[in-house]
This record gives C-alpha cells, structure tokens and sequence, in this order.
C-alpha cells in the first residue's frame, strides 16, 4: 500500500520502519525534517509538506496529545484539507475521547473515512513490528487498513465503529499500567529498605505471580532504576492520566486510583523528571521512604 506516516517520535520512527519492512511504500513527514534522514535512508520518500503524505491509500498520525494532532489535520495545510478522496486517516495517537469525536464528525461531514487505531507497547516492541493494536470505525475501513496493522502489530482487536472506543481503550490501559507501576515501586521501596536485594526481588515476582511484559518490562526498569532513555517520557503518562480522568468525569465515573497517579506522575515532573521513563515514580517512592 501507499500510506504517509506523519509523527517521527521514537514510536513513530519504529512503526513507520516496520512498514517499509513489509513492503509498503512510505511518504514521511515530521515538523522537524532532520528525524527522517534514517528512514529515508531505508527507502521512505520525504514529503515536505502535511498535504504531500496525504494523498495514497491511507495516512497514519502517530502525534504526542491533542495540540499536535491539532497542529497537523486543522487549518489550510492540514490533513483535514488535503487528504485525497479515498484515503483514510488512522489515527494512531494517544488522544482524548473529545478530540477522536472531533476527527471522526469531521471526516464525516467531509465524507473521508477515518480510523482510530491506537497502540499498546514500547518503541523496541514497535520495532519488532509486535504491538498490540486497538481498532474502531466502520468494519470495510478497517478491513482496508489490515495490511497497515498486520506489518505494524501482532494483534488487532476490533472495538466497535463507533471511534472514540478505541481511544477510551487505551486510556483505560495506560491508566493500568500506571497503576501497576505505582504498586511496584512501593513494593521495591518496602523491600530495599529492609535490605532484601530489588533484583532477587523482582524475579521471584516475574517467575511467580506475575510474568506479564508490564511487570516483566517495568519492574526491570524500576529494580534497575534504568530511567533515563525514556521508552515513554514521564510528561506523555501525565497526559494520559490526565485524559483518562477527562473521560472518567465525562461518563460519571469515580477514578480516585487514577487520580492518584496522576498526582504522583504530576510530582515526578515537578521534581525535574519530565524526560525520564514514567517508570521513574519508582524514585519517588525510594525517595519517599528514605533511600538513596
């Protein structure tokens, strides 16, 4: 398929590789041109403005959160403006519940068609073309983006027509994820400061009860206090807390854990670990009770 990927964050550049891999042709394009120099190098051909990726059989979005996915659909040279007649737009951002139904009424009263097709796991996961995609809109759309998803995700669950489904879904998960790491980096702090070794720790806990990639991956990350790098930055788990809770008071949902998450990633960043992997709530707790 001819597809554009707009969006070249660490998640972006794994996933837009991931299609060239699997034979797609790829038109890139990133605010800043310089992230696309290695795909390029890989056979991705640099469109120079948003309309220039839009034009093929689909466009992905891979952005940060709703400012960016606001800076490229709307306005004049915006994706909303110049996507081709049967291209589809997937977005596959992490992104509020307000904004997909913004995308999906515009395309609408456009007639384009539009997915929303967010992701679960890491940017290594990504490169591995292994994610997890979560899927909503109108079953031929998605039917025609298979060969999309296929080379980006092992997986692809189908949540319903209706857009907006898939990014609760994800907001949902993230939100989990949060809480999980919450509940490991005071289970480490308890521990350490008793004196039991975090490492024997965590593979008693991996090898036992709970040998899923969140534990596996994260209690990794936190026993090795390996947080700089960030596989997913402390400021994009604010954010996602942040729009889950949105969500949550939308619907009349209490969330009291979620709020507390978000609290304490909300500190992290306050502490100056905006860029650090969201995983880093783990120094807040070693901090919490007294270790160094």
């Amino acid at each position: 398929m001819k597809v554009g990927f707009i969006g070249l964050g660490h998640m972006g550049t794994a996933m837009a590789t991931s299609l060239l891999q699997a034979g797609h042709e790829v038109a890139v394009y990133n605010r800043t041109p310089s992230k696309a120099h290695g795909l390029i190098d890989r056979g991705a051909r640099l469109a120079a403005r948003v309309a220039d990726a839009c034009q093929g059989d689909a466009v992905i979005t891979m952005l940060a959160d709703d400012d960016a996915v606001e800076a490229v659909v709307f306005g004049e040279r915006g994706l909303l403006q110049n996507l081709g007649k049967r291209t589809i737009h997937v977005s596959m951002s992490t992104i509020s519940v307000t904004m997909a139904d913004r995308l999906a009424d515009l395309h609408a009263t456009a007639d384009q068609r539009f997915v929303a097709a967010p992701v679960f796991g890491r940017p290594d996961v990504a490169a591995q073309g292994k994610l997890f995609i979560v899927a909503a809109g109108k079953p031929d759309v998605i039917d025609a983006c298979m060969p999309l998803f296929d080379a980006i995700g092992q997986r692809t669950f189908r949540i319903g027509e209706v857009p907006h489904a898939a990014n609760l879904v994800k907001l949902s998960g993230n939100f989990l994820i949060g809480s999980v790491l919450e509940a490991l980096s005071e289970a480490m702090a308890l521990i350490q400061k008793a004196g039991i070794d975090p490492h024997r720790y965590f593979e008693l806990l991996t090898s036992t009860l709970f040998t899923g990639p969140v534990f596996t991956n994260y209690g990794g990350l936190i026993a090795n206090k390996s947080y700089q790098g960030a596989g997913f930055a402390a400021t994009l788990g604010e954010k996602d807390l942040r729009l889950a809770l949105a969500a949550a008071e939308r619907l009349r949902v209490p969330m009291p854990l979620a709020s507390l998450v978000h609290d304490r990633l909300q500190t992290l960043i306050a502490r100056g670990g905006a860029q650090l992997d969201w995983s880093a709530i783990g120094q807040l707790a070693a901090n919490d009770a007294g270790l160094r």
